[in-house]
């Protein structure tokens, strides 16, 4: 939830118990009517998992996007017999998938019902791109910092010219109250 916001998606936590979805994203700016997305999160802690993970196929049509994290918490499966479960221990890793990429690769033969994902290529996927992605469906610009006492230069249509605006004063908001609107800084 945390990377997605600091991508200035805004992301809230569906209600609990919620069959297929666990959070919702949308545009920051509430003037932008646009659409929602359902966002799946699964996890893994173990660093030397299968890459794989469980999607019951009812809920393939209950989410937009699904976002896995490989914890890379330790070696707990094959390695943790050759080696100690913290020499594991890496970075997470984030995958933010599609629904038509789940649904293409869910395997619903088995009782578990995994999509497996090693051996495939998820780098258009993975961490920051693939916050990317849902950021860029939703038309969410990057953000950036407005500096309101630095220079802005603006082309002059007419005369082709750039012309520099400058702030002189720094906006200040209202104060809430009285005492603080004595303040030799808002006078």
């Amino acid at each position: 939830m945390g990377y997605l916001m600091r991508r200035n998606i805004l992301t809230y936590k569906a209600p609990p118990n919620n069959e297929g979805y666990d959070l919702i994203c949308m545009h920051p700016d509430p003037r932008v009517s646009g659409p929602k997305f359902r966002i799946q999160v699964k996890s893994r802690l173990a660093t030397d998992c299968d890459r794989g993970f469980p999607v019951k196929g009812k809920t393939l049509d209950a989410f937009d996007y699904l976002i896995v994290v490989f914890l890379n918490g330790g070696y707990f499966f094959a390695r943790a017999k050759k080696h100690h479960s913290r020499d594991g221990h890496q970075q997470p890793e984030f995958y933010t998938m599609p629904a038509d990429f789940i649904r293409t690769h869910h395997n619903a033969s088995s009782s578990w019902e995994k999509v497996r994902t090693k051996g495939l290529n998820l780098e258009s996927y993975r961490d920051d791109a693939g916050f990317e992605l849902i950021a860029q469906a939703l038309q969410i610009p990057y953000p950036e910092k407005m500096n309101l006492n630095k220079p802005q230069s603006s082309q002059n249509p007419a005369s082709g010219k750039s012309a520099i605006r400058r702030y002189d004063s720094p906006i200040r908001p209202k104060t809430a109250c009285a005492a603080c609107a004595k303040m030799p800084f808002n006078k």
